[in-house]
């Protein structure tokens, strides 16, 4: 055998003499359990390997019980990407708080719009939307008045981390106010800011930085926000809308119920002002700011995403104003060891389901995924330690994609390239109809109005952008035939503004018949668009459905993992921020406050009736048509605005 064809094992082993009466010997000692008499020389190759086997038993002790020990950290620990850390279980150092809203979105929200994104652009069905990439858990929301929220209890909950009744503004059912964690943030040291698309005065955004007794007290909202608010100032910043809430009733524009002057009253207490685009646009995504800031860029809401594209040189996005509150808040924060919270809202995802409108909703929902990016953005290029939990106050609309159009048995479909065909909101459609005969007579033979339309009050804010005023309406219009109206709702509403171009000759008349009302004729406009995509929709109001609770980091937000009540995210808010001990002093405060007589700022009393404890529901015959309107139904009719 050549060498290199030798077994491996045999090289450079010598030969023994003795190796078969070794072996025998060895077979006896098994049998007989004597010991050889053969004795062994113990040299420095045999305790070498003595030496390294015990080596590397210690080192794999080692390893285990670091192993076990890192473990234990991870499970009773929280993970320190920057600037603080956890002791104790409790946070230590400085950090930045991030809290978004997705106000109205549920879970067919996200199917609806992530299957439009997909139809529209042509992605493949596993590109999905960024807030699906980081969903921890869900939410219960119900309040103590009823297993269907409003946005109130709702946002009390996550302020406050107490239920309550359903109109409440960080107010507790015996009518106690509750603090807040803004307010207790402010109060430790952090910096404060709210960013909405709604008003400012608006349910969600209130019950961080204010106390009613109900939410229809926006006037004294806006006072408290600015600074006439029982503990003083408590906001560094606001951009959203709501303007007609801070300016006096003797001012155009204006929604007040009183002569005063909130802005002037802000400016007084140190806040500087911006109300327009141009302000804005100078503000340098948050390297001009000067806090405090107040900054109101429509007279009520913010139109719609999918308008507002359409009016850029007008308003600012959510995404704009999301990135300029953080770059001037990291700003502020700078030499602190304090960093600051922000709430900040994508408030009219629930106005689209209040509308039952789909390319509304798709089109807010975007916009939220992409200011949801955007603060990732910022926490992974911030040097501060920082987390984003993001959740919505309720779903509305009872959205469905599906849709039963016919008694036979449904085909299993919905068509998400119809609302891709729309340019329009039904609202904003709704409106431009309304201003189109505004400027026009009718004739009352033609559509039924017995007297020339006046504008209702309303929150609408195409109605802003885009109706004229009563001094612009011609005081003799030409008259405006029936085959006219018609001609005009085919070819410029739902043609060119809705894509549909097989309407039926009673969805244009029925059109006809409510022209001078945005609100029916809204609700008819979203009806044409969802029944051709197939989108269905069981109420114009809120439903009890679970919603999403998203987090940038899990690990630093374990105690949403699951399914959870809504007060857990409130206090999650506050235990992140070491501010438990803090809402508790700022609740005893706000009791003295009350104690000494200075509780004018919490508005109206309400009746028990209004914030009784739903202790059982039961059935009251309400299966049965009823016209009426109740005080806070949210039923739209002239001169009535959204208010969930």
């Amino acid at each position: 055998m050549a060498r290199g064809d030798e077994p491996l094992l045999s090289q450079g082993r010598p030969s023994s003499d003795h190796s078969d009466e070794r072996s025998v010997e060895e077979e006896d000692a098994l049998l007989t359990g004597r010991k050889t008499q053969q004795s062994r020389d113990y040299g420095w190759a045999f305790w070498r390997e003595v030496g390294l086997f015990v080596w590397a038993a210690i080192a794999t002790a080692l390893v285990i019980l670091f192993a076990v020990l890192y473990s234990h950290q991870q499970q009773t620990s929280k993970p320190t990407p920057s600037g603080g850390g956890w002791k104790d279980g409790k946070p230590t150092g400085k950090r930045n708080l991030i809290f978004m809203v997705s106000d109205g979105m549920g879970p067919t929200s996200l199917s609806l719009t992530r299957s439009f994104r997909q139809a529209a652009t042509g992605l493949p069905i596993d590109d999905v939307l960024v807030l699906d990439e980081y969903l921890i858990g869900s939410s219960r929301t119900r309040s103590t008045s009823s297993l269907i929220t409003d946005s109130a209890a709702g946002a009390t909950a996550f302020s406050c981390g107490q239920k309550s009744y359903n109109g409440a503004i960080s107010v507790l059912p015996n009518r106690d106010p509750c603090g807040t964690v803004l307010e207790a943030a402010k109060r430790a040291g952090y910096m404060t800011g709210l960013v909405v698309t709604t008003r400012i005065t608006d349910a969600t955004p209130a019950c961080f930085a204010a106390h009613v007794n109900h939410r229809d007290e926006e006037d004294r909202i806006a006072e408290q926000e600015v600074g006439e608010h029982p503990l003083g100032r408590v906001l560094d910043l606001m951009l959203g809308g709501g303007r007609c809430h801070f300016l006096p009733n003797s001012t155009d524009g204006s929604c007040r119920k009183d002569g005063r002057d909130i802005v002037d009253l802000a400016k007084k207490n140190g806040f500087s002002y911006v109300s327009d685009r141009k302000g804005f646009d100078g503000l340098n995504f948050g390297a001009n700011v000067k806090l405090p800031l107040l900054g109101l860029f429509a007279g009520t809401d913010i139109p719609y995403e999918v308008d507002r594209r359409n009016m850029n040189e007008i308003y600012p996005s959510l995404d704009e104003m999301a990135r300029t509150a953080l770059a001037a808040l990291k700003s502020a924060t700078e030499d602190s060891d304090k960093g600051f919270f922000l709430m900040i809202e994508g408030s009219r995802i629930d106005h689209a389901g209040h509308g039952n409108d789909p390319v509304a909703q798709v089109h807010e929902v975007l916009a939220y995924d992409t200011a949801f990016a955007s603060v990732l953005d910022f926490l992974a290029e911030d040097d501060v330690e920082g987390v984003l939990v993001g959740t919505s106050d309720h779903e509305t609309g009872g959205l469905a994609t599906a849709r039963q159009l016919h008694d036979t048995y449904p085909e299993y479909h919905w068509f998400p390239t119809v609302l891709g065909n729309a340019t329009r909101s039904a609202e904003n459609l709704a409106y431009q109809l309304r201003d189109h005969i505004a400027g026009k007579h009718i004739s009352p033979l033609d559509t039924g109005i017995t007297s020339p339309p006046r504008r209702p009050r309303s929150s609408s804010p195409s109605a802003e952008a885009s109706s004229p005023s009563e001094d612009e309406v011609s005081p003799s219009p030409p008259t405006l035939s029936d085959g006219d109206l018609k001609s005009y709702i085919r070819t410029h509403l739902l043609a060119s503004g809705l894509g549909v171009h097989d309407p039926s000759a009673s969805e244009i008349h029925r059109l006809a018949h409510v022209a001078t009302d945005p609100w029916p004729a809204s609700y008819i406009l979203a009806d044409i668009i969802s029944r051709r995509a197939q989108v269905g929709w069981t109420t114009h109001g809120h439903s009890a459905v679970d919603v999403n609770i998203y987090a940038s980091d899990p690990e630093q937000a374990r105690p949403l993992l699951g399914n959870r009540e809504n007060t857990e995210v409130g206090r999650f808010l506050a235990e992140y921020l070491d501010l438990e001990d803090v809402v508790e002093e700022v609740t005893r405060d706000l009791m003295k406050k009350m104690e000494e007589g200075e509780n004018g700022w919490m508005g109206r009393e309400l009746e028990d009736a209004a914030v009784r404890e739903v202790r059982e529901d039961h059935y009251e015959g309400d299966f049965k048509v009823k016209r009426r309107r109740r005080e806070g139904c949210g039923c739209l009719g002239e001169g009535q605005v959204h208010v969930h």
